[in-house]
């Protein structure tokens, strides 16, 4: 069925999470928390679909707390990711979040945590795509 058209627009999948840091417990420099999601089996910054008329900004607050356990101060937009899951275009904005305090519990969406230097969280990400917001993450932030 190549060339037919798809019955109607595909509607865009709207997301919204952060590339959540603290400072090294060493004082040397920054830490960045990725998350291990089970379903998929990847490494990825916290992040979730927006509910029915929330703000992205709020989304991306509630996808910290709930898949890290840690509040956050938000600050600098970071880049939109945008990509295709399943055919449907997926739109994934920003923030750089300082964690403000916090314990992860594992739970169904997150079953493991880690704080990495930025160079080995470069490595661990499982998309390429998410190294973007890294690197936007780290031009913001004066310690590094």
């Amino acid at each position: 069925m190549s060339g037919t058209p798809a019955p109607g627009p595909a509607s865009t999948v709207l997301a919204a999470g952060c590339v959540l840091w603290r400072r090294a417990p060493d004082g040397d420099g920054v830490e960045v928390c990725l998350v291990h999601r089970p379903r998929y089996d990847d490494w990825s910054f916290p992040k979730g679909k927006l509910k029915r008329d929330e703000e992205p900004l709020a989304a991306a607050v509630r996808e910290v707390l709930e898949e890290t356990g840690h509040h956050c101060a938000p600050g600098a937009p970071l880049p939109t990711a945008r990509y295709l899951v399943d055919g449907r275009p997926k739109e994934v904005a920003y923030w750089a979040a300082e964690a403000a305090g916090g314990a992860f519990e594992a739970n169904d969406e997150v079953d493991r945590l880690l704080w990495l230097a930025p160079e080995a969280a470069r490595v661990r990400l499982t998309q390429p795509r998410d190294r973007d917001q890294l690197t936007a993450l780290l031009a913001t932030l004066p310690l590094t």
